[in-house]
């Protein structure tokens, strides 16, 4: 399988945030947002795999500041690295100034997907190849991630943990 960029695994969305969408104090439901960013995080793997792909694990979700009514919310998703049928997608949130235009994050989250076959059982995807600095530190983070999770279910002894073993190694 052809390796891909996270460039071509790139998913832009666009929101105005209605008052449908918010809370008593008029800022964005996180619930609301975190729907926007499985979305467009699920558009992301499956560019990336062009294949239906299932929310694994929601890894970390930053609420950084508050988004408000009326605000024009824009979500940017890619995929930050594969693993054999897994993809790690990154969300970045950006809120717009309405007068500049200028956008500034707000909010981030990283989401695992699987793609899955016709049978529903995972599917290999493409490997990513990283091409500027950011998606190179994604990149490599992703693989630590990836580690503290599995370390965290059971399901691997942190001395098999190649990019986390000094954190778990006594330094005597």
């Amino acid at each position: 399988m052809k390796p891909k960029t996270p460039k071509e695994t790139e998913a832009v969305s666009t929101k105005i945030v209605l008052p449908n969408d918010t809370n008593p104090l008029n800022h964005l439901f996180g619930g609301r947002l975190l729907a926007w960013m499985d979305e467009i995080a699920y558009i992301s793997a499956n560019r990336h795999s062009r294949r239906v792909a299932v929310t694994a694990s929601i890894n970390n979700v930053s609420f950084n500041q508050p988004v408000k009514l009326g605000d024009t919310v824009t979500l940017k998703a890619k995929v930050s690295r594969a693993f054999s049928s897994s993809m790690e997608v990154i969300i970045d949130v950006y809120v717009e100034n309405k007068s500049t235009g200028e956008q500034k994050t707000s909010n981030q989250a990283i989401y695992t997907f699987v793609a899955v076959d016709q049978f529903n059982n995972p599917i290999e995807v493409p490997q990513i190849k990283p091409e500027t600095e950011l998606e190179t530190e994604r990149y490599d983070a992703a693989l630590r991630r990836k580690q503290l999770s599995l370390i965290l279910a059971g399901k691997l002894k942190p001395s098999e943990a190649t990019e986390l073993k000094a954190l778990f190694t006594d330094y005597n």
